[in-house]
């Protein structure tokens, strides 16, 4: 239990760390939302559109380092030769991107249909971002979740408030005083979006900038071409997520009518973040368990402590969805200001499922991590962006973003169900079925029939969410007596 107190405690600040970075886009809703604010629904669908590159971007220039660097920095003796080969790797592979995007960017803002102008904004986003990933996931590999957590959170902090300085402070200072009416430019939203995005990150990575005095600068090509053969099975699967995660935003401008496609995106794209909040529980936990995953894998028995990490997380991930299933309406409206877009509130259950299904995979995906058998990461998640890719190309076109959401709950519900197959045979773990499959049958039906059949009836929806939380409590009182009685 020693062990899964120590998970807890990183898990909760690695939460805090990543929540408030993923809650930037989630408190930024309520801003690009707000009438007056953005111009149209459709403005804010194209900033989506051009945040779901983002999403596939930052995977490509990435290309699965990450998670090789925690890989062999656990499991090479020559930890320094692992830092410094997979530094130099990451750098010289974002300065060659960003040189040859610049090179192309009229090219490229022509092929995907963006403004060249917003094109620009993005690549220097992303070789800025890039050049943090090794940075960060040392701090991780090295357990300093503080400082980790206090770069992040600034990070979020200086968005947000140039953010809200761009959208809401310079019109009206430009209103007010002529020499901010020099700086001001209307109808310039979107960049501004973009221009706090990137001061953000060159002010990341000003911070991080010691790291790259200290790391010492060797290549070793023998643990480089391990490195990258174990990379390049989790970048197929990178990819495979970003096209499950956002390409639907771009599967609707294309094959919706050019009149109304993002206005549609706009509405979808603004209810989806209302799922935000398993969204931040799973990632938090992913975050924790990652470094591990790894550190604990040659322990006696890991096999029982990655059982009872699943049955924790689907507790908890239950209450999480239920409950926000139950007030969803009274969370609306200051998540989402604006009615225009609620159209889309038919969602807001479908996604938070996927996510749930999402981040049952990333717990069960121990097995394929560990055992470097990630090709089958690889798959699996292929897998999922099929699913993806084919239930949105045949029926977007009759179903819109509905169609969007429910390819992402059956993409994200294979992804997890293969991954239990295949880990079942691979590195069996005595997952305790029965609880788990309790905590998902009752949390999911009672989820559906809440927001279907009893949507903002708040006495049933609350009397669901009370006998829910006393299944739990029964469920898992030993467990709790346990941890108490280690506390004295």
């Amino acid at each position: 239990m020693g062990a899964l107190k120590t998970l807890f405690k990183q898990t909760f600040i690695y939460g805090i760390a990543t929540v408030l970075p993923r809650m930037l886009s989630f408190l930024l809703v309520p801003l690009y939302t707000t009438e007056g604010v953005l111009s149209s629904v459709a403005e804010y669908g194209k900033v989506s559109v051009i945040f779901s590159y983002f999403v596939l971007f930052n995977v490509l220039l990435a290309y699965g380092m990450e998670t090789a660097f925690f890989r062999f920095f656990n499991k090479e003796q020559n930890k320094d030769a692992v830092l410094g080969t997979s530094t130099i790797s990451l750098v010289l592979s974002s300065l060659g991107f960003f040189l040859i995007a610049l090179f192309f960017q009229d090219q490229i803002a022509g092929l995907i249909d963006i403004d060249v102008k917003y094109i620009v904004l993005v690549i220097w986003i992303l070789l800025l971002d890039a050049l943090v990933v090794i940075p960060f996931a040392w701090l991780r590999a090295t357990e300093r979740p503080m400082r980790y957590a206090v770069i992040k959170i600034a990070n979020v902090i200086i968005n947000l408030g140039l953010n809200i300085f761009f959208l809401l402070g310079l019109k009206r200072l430009a209103s007010e005083d002529s020499l901010f009416d020099v700086i001001y430019v209307p109808d310039f939203e979107v960049s501004y979006i973009f221009i706090a995005n990137l001061i953000a990150s060159a002010m990341t990575l000003l911070v991080m900038f010691s790291f790259y005095v200290k790391v010492k600068y060797r290549f070793d090509k023998i643990i480089w071409k391990k490195m990258v053969t174990y990379a390049f099975p989790v970048l197929i699967a990178g990819i495979a997520f970003s096209i499950n995660e956002t390409f639907d935003r771009i599967l609707l401008k294309e094959l919706l009518p050019a009149d109304v496609a993002e206005n549609q995106i706009g509405m979808y794209s603004a209810c989806y973040k209302i799922a935000v909040f398993m969204t931040l529980f799973a990632t938090a936990y992913r975050l924790g368990i990652e470094p591990f995953f790894f550190s604990h894998a040659k322990s006696r028995n890991p096999q029982r402590n990655y059982a009872k990490i699943l049955e924790f997380f689907v507790a908890f991930g239950s209450v999480i969805m239920l409950t926000v299933i139950v007030f969803v309406d009274i969370l609306k409206p200051f998540i989402v200001r604006s009615e225009s877009y609620w159209e889309a509130m038919w969602v807001v259950p479908i996604i938070l499922i996927a996510n749930f299904c999402l981040g049952i995979y990333h717990n069960l995906s121990v097995w394929y991590k560990i055992t470097d058998r990630t090709k089958f990461g690889a798959l699996i998640s292929i897998v999922g962006a099929l699913i993806t890719l084919v239930i949105n190309i045949l029926f977007i076109k009759t179903f819109s973003y509905k169609a969007s959401a429910v390819a992402t709950l059956c993409a994200y519900a294979t992804m997890m169900v293969l991954s239990y197959y295949f880990g079942k045979k691979y590195y069996p773990i005595p997952y305790n079925l029965k609880k788990i499959l309790g905590y998902l049958g009752l949390s999911i039906g009672l989820s559906l029939l809440s927001f279907y059949q009893f949507r903002t009836n708040y006495i049933i929806g609350i009397t669901m969410l009370v006998v829910f939380l006393g299944f739990v409590f029964v469920m898992e009182k030993s467990q709790v007596n346990l941890l108490l009685k280690k506390q004295e």
